[in-house]
């Protein structure tokens, strides 16, 4: 795994070409480090697409050849595909991290177009996943990026299968739960992950380095009671998102190149509507901190996780993860019963003004209600108790 560590400044890496002789001194290619003329044709070609792929970034000094390498070696993990996930993931692609890991338990929808920039308007209507969705974009922007696709929930139960080969997490959720999932997940692993959030005109992000900064519990002991602004009720610009997603991604590419000594050390919020920034010291953890201190992970242990949640937009999300379904052969039983669309990862079922979005894991996602009472009994009734 990459040390994302070290403030030692990076040496210049070989060129892909440079080869080494007896005496581990660099020599120029010959034939003998080829199979064939062939090979040295075809690694020549593909040095010369990667040098202008990247040929901008290089120049930058603060990556160049030796920085760009190391990124072709890292594997982000992204939490979340919506505004600011899917803009993440476009940067980081298009940047030449080698690997990407995307999650999301969630479908494309026509509202989202306005601010989800991986997303078109077939994805919507036929209700993509989001992960699966972002995955089929990204293979047209970059094919050399190796593009992992997770349609899940993310859960204490399924954290570290999913997450463990990252070298560095993204948060682009868009709920308190998972933020703290993660960040038990990251401190309990010394594993670095950026926050980051959009709602309104509202952008936020702070770089976590568990031991050495501060983490999200340092700042937030306990996640926010009560009424929360989301983009369902406070809207969102879709600027917002994707200065979230810049400062984000700006971020990570310091972290995977080396460069720690420029990351940034607060906790930075700026509503551009009003033109007001601030900034809150995240340098040191706190010193009674529960989480990086104490070591106490109350939420990657999964006390109290309910197994019903509110997840925004009138919606109910019912966890099922030990449940998997026959999503064709539900089709055909629901049929009859109302409006009905498939594809091989969800399906979406329409009646009585309620939609019912079913995944193959045997999550759910009820439409139309945040009852509880209402969305249990109707997965009960068409899915089974």
């Amino acid at each position: 795994m990459l040390s994302l560590y070290t403030k030692e400044p990076m040496g210049q890496a070989p060129h892909p070409e440079t080869f080494f002789d007896e005496k581990n001194e660099p020599s120029a290619p010959t034939s003998e480090h080829f199979s064939d003329p062939k090979s040295v044709a075809e690694s020549r070609t593909k040095s010369s697409t990667i040098d202008s792929r990247y040929s901008r970034q290089i120049l930058f000094a603060g990556i160049g050849e030796a920085g760009q390498q190391r990124l072709r070696q890292s594997h982000v993990a992204i939490i979340g595909c919506g505004a600011t996930g899917a803009a993440s993931a476009s940067l980081l692609a298009r940047a030449g991290v080698g690997t990407l890991t995307l999650l999301d338990r969630d479908f494309v929808e026509e509202s989202n177009l306005q601010r989800q920039v991986l997303f078109d308007e077939a994805d919507a209507r036929d209700a993509l996943p989001k992960a699966e969705a972002a995955r089929r974009k990204l293979a047209g922007i970059n094919s050399d990026v190796e593009v992992r696709a997770h349609v899940a929930d993310l859960t204490p139960a399924n954290i570290a299968e999913l997450l463990s080969s990252a070298d560095l997490l993204l948060d682009a959720t868009d709920n308190f739960e998972t933020r703290y999932l993660l960040n038990d997940y990251a401190v309990s692993t010394s594993k670095p992950w950026i926050y980051a959030a959009a709602v309104g005109a509202y952008a936020a992000a702070m770089t976590i380095l568990p031991g050495d900064t501060a983490c999200l519990a340092c700042i937030f002991p306990e996640p926010p009671t009560g009424a929360v602004e989301t983009c369902e009720t406070a809207g969102i610009l879709n600027s917002v998102a994707n200065i979230a997603a810049s400062i984000q991604v700006t971020e990570a590419l310091k972290l995977l190149t080396g460069a720690t000594v420029q990351l940034r050390r607060t906790l930075l919020a700026w509503d551009v509507w009003a033109n007001q920034r601030s900034e809150i010291a995240a340098d040191h953890p706190r010193a009674d901190c529960e989480v990086c201190v104490q070591r106490r992970f109350r939420h990657l242990s999964g006390e109290g996780r309910p197994h019903i949640t509110l997840c925004g937009r009138n919606s109910v999300q019912i966890h099922e993860h030990a449940r998997p379904l026959d999503l064709a052969a539900l089709e055909r039983r629901l049929q009859p019963l109302g409006e009905v669309r498939a594809n091989s990862m969800m399906l979406r079922f329409r009646t009585n003004g309620l939609t019912l979005g079913v995944f193959a894991d045997g999550r759910a996602i009820i439409q139309g209600t945040t009852d509880p009472a209402i969305a249990r009994s109707l997965y009960a009734r068409y899915i089974g108790s």
